[in-house]
């Protein structure tokens, strides 16, 4: 593939902000049906029909992200499966298989697999297949993952993966390998080249190396929306609403690919409405914890109780880093000015995101 400009919505006010946060948080997914496979799950749309004996064309990946380069890749998909009149489905692990095969990481989760679905489905897929990713499949021989796998879901008249697919015990298997079995198999392969932005490749890992920088920006347009982790709010410090804002506490899970340390442009959602919010990431030190994650965010035009809640926090902009204080003053001085930079930009209240 080709180079691309990859570029993310940047909110503003009122309704671009809640179309915004829609998008990003996959709130344009399709009504999807759960079914149970053997290994793993299928999530449906409109109904489609899945088996051994339905042609289909699949695409295959981790999908951590649904990045610019997932998406090209579904849309090649797509395309060739219009072009047949048959179903498209995509096809991914759970757990990633870099979690199982090198432990789960601190910070490196850009979306939990029930959002990857969703993400996923948002592209126009007929359906997404979930597979376990154990120790059964992970050491499964390359040449039985098709047989034993997907021909028990759908029967593949074309598989699209990047050049980079690895498959079967150890990795064992690659884009050549999947080649010839189609060949005997009776389906096509399609190796896309990765999709590149700025000269380099567009991957997760690359994404993530942005996060924690604190380029949240950046990482937006390769996602192609705003980045955004999950969590639950809890009772904090108080100081928050000492400059006339409501402070929303957010534990976040440590897997969670939080952004560096900092204070950022965000939206704070609770799945109906989205409020712009000024948040510095990093944990007090009588709240700091090892295994979790902690932000503190004020929210501009919320007036309500979130506490026990879960929320999304969306990163817009990287304000500035955190610091010490010499003064009351200066702190106040400083955060108001954050604050302010929320306010003309994003707006002052709240909006709904639940057509």
């Amino acid at each position: 593939m080709t180079e691309r400009e990859a570029r993310a919505d940047v909110p503003a006010s009122g309704a671009d902000l809640a179309r915004v946060t829609a998008r990003s948080l996959f709130y344009t997914c399709p009504p999807l049906e759960e079914a149970a496979l053997p290994g793993g799950r299928a999530y449906l749309v409109h109904g489609t029909r899945l088996g051994s004996d339905v042609d289909a064309v699949v695409c295959i990946g981790a999908f951590d992200g649904v990045h610019v380069g997932h998406r090209a890749l579904v849309a090649a998909a797509l395309e060739d499966a219009r072009r047949r009149g048959c179903a498209c489905v995509a096809v991914t692990f759970d757990p990633d298989p870099a979690d199982l095969l090198v432990g789960e990481r601190a910070s490196s989760r850009l979306l939990e697999v029930a959002d990857r679905v969703r993400a996923i489905a948002t592209l126009g897929v007929d359906a997404v297949v979930v597979l376990d990713f154990g120790p059964g499949l992970a050491g499964t021989p390359y040449r039985e993952f098709v047989a034993s796998t997907l021909d028990s879901v759908v029967r593949p008249v074309s598989i699209h993966v990047g050049t980079n697919f690895r498959f079967g015990a150890r990795g064992e298997g690659d884009v050549a390998a999947l080649a010839a079995i189609g060949r005997a198999q009776g389906f096509e392969a399609h190796a896309h080249e990765l999709v590149t932005a700025g000269g380099q490749p567009v991957s997760a890992t690359r994404i993530r190396a942005l996060l924690h920088q604190g380029k949240v920006g950046e990482a937006s347009r390769l996602l192609d929306r705003l980045h955004w982790v999950r969590g639950v709010v809890e009772h904090g410090r108080g100081k928050g609403t000492s400059f006339g804002f409501p402070t929303a506490n957010v534990r976040v899970p440590r897997v969670a690919c939080m952004p560096a340390d900092g204070v950022y442009a965000c939206v704070v959602c609770d799945g109906a409405s989205a409020w712009p919010a000024a948040a510095n990431v990093g944990a007090p030190p009588t709240f700091s914890a090892p295994e979790e994650a902690f932000l503190e965010a004020n929210l501009l035009g919320f007036d309500g109780d979130l506490y026990g809640s879960e929320v999304s926090v969306l990163f817009v902009r990287w304000l500035r880093a955190s610091r010490p204080f010499s003064s009351t003053a200066e702190l106040e001085r400083v955060v108001l000015g954050n604050i302010d930079w929320v306010r003309k930009n994003l707006g002052d209240r709240g909006v709904g995101v639940r057509s």
